[in-house]
């Protein structure tokens, strides 16, 4: 299988994370939707990373796609996301929070990148850190409520683990955001930032150049 992203991206990251996790190997491309958009494109006519090209030549071509058939690929037994009822609400639950903090934490960010400063939206800006606040605050709360247990869900690592440090450490570096004012949060992003498997699949954020065609996923 080849993975098309780089490792700046959380989205690109939580694949490989899990495709390492599952003891699946996997080519890494890493390309930059802003270098390589042409060259994305030539497999996801999107141009969005990440993209996951199986060993059939189909395409995925979204991140929450990808971890869907690498769990149906281990099997239930192994895979990171419960496989029913409140463990497995409550797994989706964190990762829509997550997901939907480092989307408006991307939306701010290409605001400052791609628009010139004097046609910002202060508004636009402000809402969006808010909504970012108020999943960070949610998170805050869920992972205070297990501050005396390594995962949030459960007795084993997660997708929602994963998803949370990732994004959170995204969330962090794009805007950035001090994590301060969420202790029990920033306690459980560096302690699986702190894992050889997020180490071994990290990049800083690395702010792309302003084209009309560079875009993330």
């Amino acid at each position: 299988m080849i993975l098309i992203g780089m490792y700046d991206s959380s989205y690109t990251r939580r694949v490989a994370i899990a495709m390492s996790l599952y003891g699946i190997a996997f080519e890494h491309r890493a390309w930059s939707v802003g270098r390589d958009f042409d060259r994305i494109r030539e497999y996801n006519p999107l141009g969005r990373a990440p993209t996951l090209v199986l060993d059939d030549g189909e395409v995925l071509t979204e991140s929450a796609m990808m971890l869907d058939y690498l769990d149906d690929r281990v099997g239930p037994a192994q895979a990171l996301m419960p496989a029913t009822g409140r463990p497995r609400r409550d797994a989706q639950r964190l990762i829509a929070l997550a997901t939907g903090a480092i989307d408006k934490a991307i939306l701010i960010a290409l605001e400052r990148i791609f628009r010139p400063e004097e046609m910002h939206s202060a508004a636009w800006l402000s809402r969006c850190r808010t909504q970012v606040e108020g999943a960070l605050g949610e998170l805050e709360k869920a992972c205070a409520a297990r501050v005396d247990h390594p995962w949030l869900v459960g007795e084993a690592m997660t997708h929602a683990d994963v998803a949370v440090a990732c994004y959170a450490t995204h969330v962090r570096e794009a805007i950035p955001l001090d994590l301060a004012p969420w202790p029990a949060l920033r306690a459980h992003v560096e302690r699986c930032e702190a894992l050889p498997v997020f180490r071994d699949h990290y990049l800083p954020f690395d702010a792309p150049v302003p084209t009309s065609q560079a875009t993330t996923a």
